[in-house]
């Protein structure tokens, strides 16, 4: 059952001078969801995220959170609170008293303050760390501090503004999934800004892609990753191959199509974002829904055949560049690397199974 909304935006404009930051944003974010705001540098994320939080005024439109609009209310008056890129912490201040430091004006007394920065502490798995001094600590537990000053104070709405772009690649993947469940223990909206397609696609329950000041798609992350509705949401989310292709037909729910490097294929509707017989098109398709065969043509699989023209070895994968014969520019291809399995070297001829069901058709 589809959660009742926590923030409803409503035709949100931005502009800074002439500058038009935010254009006519209009969406629902849910009680308890995952909810993430992605897109490249200059896009409006960040603003959005800030007009959410009441650092920043609405040039037009309406926010609403928790069934009240947020007109003339200041940020420290709403239900949210926010985690900032640089975590904000105060070094000169210990662990215990950086958490509490949003309590002190809550007239609480020092042992129920104590035994709300114990919860919060323990939440985020910094229990024992009280009395540490903030400037000992390393990243990941400067990042853990400065959520547990977030949630202290109970908000309905967290809002995270690149968390964890300043950790080392393996600490934010492991804070990633520490995030993960740090919401649902808490239960309550995490909204997330970050330019890291990844870290949106494991995270988030629903994603808003942005570009431009305005929302491209917004889905939850295996639609917007299988079936983007455009060629620039496509090449945004993750790795996207791109053939030319031609429409050749459409009847009923069906469109056939004839690709460079793979030749026919019929595409049903949801597949196709064209229309129109004997439009110039292109077909996407992803790295992993390309195959190169090693043992033979398996059941159900076509085939097309081209030539090695990069190798690339991660290894837990490796990355092949063909060239398709009858295609223009290469494909990408990801195989895993099973034991067995050798790495092919530049100049193969490989014959590449593919299947109709993971194309999809741009304008």
């Amino acid at each position: 059952m589809t959660r009742p909304p926590i923030i409803e935006l409503r035709d949100v404009q931005k502009y800074y001078g002439e500058y038009h930051a935010l254009r006519g944003i209009t969406c629902d974010i849910r009680q308890g969801e995952f909810f993430s705001l992605l897109g490249p540098s200059g896009c409006g994320k960040t603003t959005l995220l800030r007009t959410i939080a009441g650092f920043e005024d609405v040039s037009s439109g309406t926010v609403v959170i928790d069934g009240k609009n947020m007109q003339g209310v200041p940020a420290n008056q709403r239900p949210t609170n926010m985690v900032f890129q640089s975590y904000a912490i105060f070094p000169h201040l210990s662990v215990e008293q950086n958490v509490g430091f949003g309590l002190r004006r809550a007239g609480l007394d020092k042992g129920e303050m104590a035994r709300r920065v114990g919860e919060a502490l323990e939440m985020v798995g910094l229990a024992g760390y009280g009395k540490r001094a903030a400037h000992a600590l390393s990243g990941g537990q400067r990042q853990r501090v400065a959520l547990a000053r977030a949630l202290i104070l109970k908000p309905k709405v967290l809002l995270l503004d690149e968390p964890l772009s300043a950790l080392d690649k393996k600490l934010r993947e492991n804070m990633q999934v520490e995030l993960i469940k740090l919401q649902r223990q808490v239960g309550i909206t995490f909204i997330l800004v970050t330019h890291d397609q990844e870290e949106a696609l494991v995270m988030s329950d629903r994603i808003a892609v942005m570009s431009e000041g305005g929302i491209a798609q917004m889905d939850d992350p295996e639609t917007l990753y299988r079936r983007p509705n455009s060629r620039w949401v496509a090449d945004f989310i993750g790795v996207m191959n791109f053939l030319p292709a031609k429409v050749v037909s459409e009847a009923g729910d069906t469109v056939e199509v004839e690709i460079a490097g793979l030749g026919r294929a019929e595409l049903t509707a949801n597949q196709a974002m064209a229309s129109a017989g004997g439009h110039e098109v292109s077909v996407g398709l992803r790295p992993e829904t390309l195959t190169i065969q090693f043992n033979g043509n398996q059941s159900g699989e076509r085939i097309a055949e081209g030539v090695i023209e990069e190798v690339v070895y991660y290894g837990d994968m490796t990355y092949y560049d063909v060239r398709l014969d009858g295609a223009a520019v290469p494909v990408r291809i990801s195989m895993r690397n099973l034991v067995g399995r050798p790495v092919l070297e530049i100049g193969t001829r490989a014959r590449v199974a593919w299947s109709a069901g993971a194309l999809v058709l741009f304008r």
